[in-house]
C-alpha cells in the first residue's frame, strides 16, 4: 500500500469513526433530550405510527392504544377516565397536545426514550411494528377509586402517600372530566370539550392535588409550627402558652379569636399539646411570633414548602413568604392563615415526615418501565427529600396528633381498632367566602402504612358553617380504610 493510500485509509477511518461517535451520541446520549424538546416534530410524528404503550395500575391498564384506522394510526382510550384524568391525563396526535403521565412519560410510553434504543434497533432487525413501553403506577386503584367516591362530587383534592417511600397511592380531583372526550380524532369535537372544560367555572382541567389555584392550609400547619417549636429546643409538648379569649396583632387593630369564641379552654395558661389537640388559634400565633419567621420559614421548607416535585408530574409550589414578614403576618402564619398556601401534596408529605421519623421522603407515581417483550427497562427508586425533625421529636409530635383524633379536633377521622393520628384545618378566605376544610394525617399511628391529605373547597357547599372534623375528615378516614383493608 503506497504512504498516499494508507494516509487516505486512515482519514477515512476517522471520519468513519468521528460519524459513528457523533451518530451514537445522538441516537443514545441525547435522545431523552432531543425527544423532549417541543421543536422536533419528528417525535411527535414518529409517535403515530406507534402502539402507545399502558399506563397500568394494579395490575390493570388504565389508558391504552387501539388501532384507529386513520391516518394517526392509534386511538387512545382510557378506563374510568373520570377517576384517573389527574393522573393519566390525556393524548392527542390531532390537536398535537398531551398532559399528565402522557406528558410526563411521553418518551417511554411512545418508545422514543434512550433506554428504549436496542428495542427499536432489534424490532427493526425482526420486522416487527413499533411499540411504545408500559409505565407502571405506583398508584393502588382500590384506594383511588375509595378516595373518588368519598370526595365525590365536592370541589376538591386528595394525596395518599406511603410516608416510608413516598410512593403515590391514590391521587384524586374534582370536579374531573372523560378524557376520552379529549382523546378523539375528531378535530370539531374535541375543540368544543376542550372549550367547555375550560370555560367551566369549576376548573375540572385544573389539579387541585399538586397544582391549581392553592389555598390556606389553616390549622393543619399548625404541625409545621409545632414542629418548629419542637426542633428549636425551647418547647416541650408540656410547655405551658399563653391563654387569652382574644388577641391582638402586633402593631394592627385586627383581632384573632379561638374557633371556640373563648379561650383554649379554661386557665391561664395551655399547654402546646393541648393547644393542638382542641386546634386553638390564639396560642398558635403567639407561639409563631415567639419562634420569629425565619425559623418557621425554614420548618417550613424541610418539609417542601417553597419547592417543586417532579412526581413525575409537576406539582406547583405551596408557599411560605421568602420575605420577611412583620410579626402580625407572622402570627396569621402561626395558623395557616395569612399569606401561607399549600396542596393536599404539600401537607401529606407534612403528615408523611413526621410519620416516617421526621425523613420527608420525594414523593413519586411510577415504578417501573416496562418493555413490549415484558422486560423491565426502568425501575424508580425512593429517595429523601430530607430530615425535618428528629427522631424522637417526631415521635413526641404523633402523640400530639393521635390525641386529636382520639380526643380532640379531629373525632372525624377515628377508625375503630387503629391509632389514627391527624390534625384538621378551617382555613377562612375574603370576606364571607366559604371557609377551605382541610385534613391531614396518616395510621395507623404506631406503623404508619398511609399518609393522607384532603382538601374541600367552597366549604363543602356548606359556606362557613362547615369545618375540617366534619367534613374532610371523613373523607381521610375513608381513604385510610381502603389502604388498611377496613
Amino acid at each position: 500500500m503506497t504512504k498516499e493510500l494508507r494516509r487516505l485509509s486512515v482519514l477515512m477511518l476517522i471520519m468513519f469513526l468521528a460519524l459513528f461517535g457523533s451518530a451514537s451520541w445522538i441516537q443514545v446520549i441525547q435522545a431523552d433530550e432531543l425527544a423532549a424538546n417541543p421543536a422536533n416534530r419528528r417525535s411527535l410524528y414518529d409517535s403515530y405510527e406507534v402502539q402507545r404503550g399502558s399506563i397500568i395500575a394494579s395490575g390493570s391498564a388504565i389508558a391504552s392504544s387501539v388501532a384507529s384506522g386513520d391516518v394517526y394510526s392509534w386511538q387512545r382510550v382510557y378506563t374510568d377516565a373520570t377517576m384517573w384524568a389527574p393522573v393519566t391525563g390525556y393524548f392527542n396526535p390531532v390537536l398535537d397536545s398531551l398532559t399528565g403521565i402522557e406528558r410526563a412519560m411521553n418518551q417511554d410510553l411512545s418508545g422514543t426514550a434512550g433506554s428504549q434504543f436496542f428495542a427499536r434497533v432489534e424490532r427493526i432487525f425482526t420486522g416487527q411494528p413499533p411499540r411504545g413501553s408500559n409505565v407502571v403506577l405506583s398508584l393502588d386503584a382500590d384506594v383511588q377509586r375509595a378516595a373518588f367516591e368519598a370526595l365525590g362530587d365536592l370541589q376538591g383534592g386528595i394525596m395518599a402517600i406511603e410516608p416510608s417511600t413516598g410512593r403515590v397511592l391514590a391521587l384524586v380531583t374534582s370536579p374531573s372530566f372523560d378524557t376520552n372526550t379529549l382523546a378523539s380524532h375528531n378535530t370539531a369535537e374535541v375543540n368544543a370539550a376542550y372549550d367547555a372544560l375550560d370555560a367551566d367555572p369549576g376548573k375540572p382541567l385544573s389539579n387541585r392535588a399538586i397544582a391549581g389555584d392553592l389555598n390556606p392550609p389553616g390549622s393543619t400547619f399548625k404541625l409545621v409550627v409545632a414542629s418548629a417549636a419542637l426542633a428549636s429546643g425551647d418547647y416541650t409538648p408540656d410547655s405551658a402558652l399563653p391563654n387569652p379569649a382574644t388577641y391582638q396583632l402586633p402593631q394592627s387593630s385586627s383581632v384573632v379569636h379561638n374557633a371556640s369564641g373563648g379561650t383554649c379552654g379554661s386557665g391561664d395558661t395551655v399547654t402546646l399539646a393541648d393547644a393542638l389537640r382542641l386546634s386553638c388559634n390564639i396560642p398558635f400565633a403567639e407561639l409563631a411570633v415567639e419562634l420569629g419567621d425565619t425559623a418557621i420559614r425554614e420548618e417550613a421548607e424541610k418539609y417542601g414548602f417553597n419547592q417543586s416535585f417532579e412526581l413525575p408530574l409537576v406539582s406547583t409550589p405551596s408557599g411560605y413568604p421568602r420575605t420577611i414578614q412583620d410579626d402580625a403576618q407572622t402570627a396569621l402564619s402561626g395558623f395557616g392563615q395569612g399569606q401561607v398556601t399549600a396542596t393536599p401534596l404539600q401537607m401529606a408529605m407534612v403528615s408523611a415526615g413526621i410519620a416516617n421519623d421526621g425523613i420527608v421522603m420525594n414523593p413519586r407515581m411510577v415504578d417501573r418501565v416496562i418493555g413490549a417483550d415484558l422486560s423491565v427497562q426502568q425501575t424508580f427508586e425512593d429517595s429523601e427529600f430530607g430530615r425535618a425533625l428528629d427522631a424522637n421529636l417526631a415521635d413526641e409530635l404523633v402523640a400530639m396528633m393521635v390525641a386529636n383524633v382520639s380526643d380532640g379536633a379531629a373525632s372525624g377521622a377515628r377508625i375503630d381498632g387503629v391509632d389514627v393520628a391527624g390534625k384538621t384545618g378551617t382555613a377562612e378566605n375574603t370576606g364571607d367566602e366559604p371557609y377551605t376544610l382541610w385534613f391531614t394525617g396518616f395510621a395507623p399511628a404506631e406503623n404508619p402504612e398511609v399518609a393522607v391529605a384532603v382538601v374541600v373547597e367552597d366549604g363543602g357547599r356548606q359556606g362557613q358553617s362547615g369545618s375540617g372534623n366534619t367534613i374532610a375528615a371523613p373523607i381521610a378516614k375513608k381513604v385510610m380504610e381502603a389502604v388498611l383493608g377496613r
